[in-house]
């Protein structure tokens, strides 16, 4: 079985498109098979982008696991001098943040492979729809290497499904050593907020 999060999608391409509607914009965005919600934004997403304070308006901002873009785009219309670092595994989702990008003229989403993005910039927002899926270890690893690089006032916001596991990451991250709290609760999805 194929997943959104393999570097190269085995899944055969299907081009489309899904409109990201909030009340601050409206942008179309082009999707395609293989990619993490293809067909419309994940209401996780979207409660996400709906409830998460605006970012800083300078700096470097990072979407951890942008897919084609919808968090990436929404962070860059609301913070047009900020760099907003954009970073997924998956190539074809790489290209379509690329695409959608450039269609929106928001010139300052860089799309890079998580494991090809410089080592210098320090993040003062992380907002992240995690890939929860890939399992438990390897999403502590991913958290942990992505949240040691926020700046030392820097937040992060995680959406992440009650059932799916947001209380028990909540209590890990504290237990880590971060200070997690929940932000929002809504739909059956936390917003857990997370800083040093």
């Amino acid at each position: 079985m194929a997943h959104y999060f393999e570097e190269q999608p085995s899944t055969a391409s299907k081009p489309s498109s899904v409109d990201l509607v909030l009340p601050d914009l409206h942008l179309r965005l082009e999707t395609d098979r293989g990619t993490f919600s293809p067909e419309r934004i994940d209401l996780g997403t979207r409660i996400l982008l709906e409830s998460v304070p605006r970012p800083p308006q300078e700096g470097d901002l990072l979407d951890l696991g942008c897919g084609y873009g919808p968090i990436a785009l929404t962070m860059a219309s609301r913070a047009p001098e900020a760099t907003v670092w954009a970073v997924d595994v998956n190539r074809r989702s790489l290209d379509l943040t690329e695409r959608n990008a450039q269609a929106a003229r928001l010139y300052k989403v860089r799309p890079f492979h998580i494991d090809e993005i410089p080592d210098d910039p320090k993040f003062r927002v992380i907002w992240s729809n995690p890939a929860i899926r890939i399992g438990k270890p390897a999403m502590h690893a991913m958290l942990t290497r992505w949240l040691n690089r926020l700046t030392d006032d820097g937040e992060a916001f995680l959406v992440v499904q009650k059932h799916l596991g947001s209380d028990s990451l909540h209590k890990w991250l504290n237990e880590q050593g971060w200070q997690a709290t929940r932000h929002t609760s809504r739909a059956a999805y936390r917003i857990l907020k997370v800083t040093r």
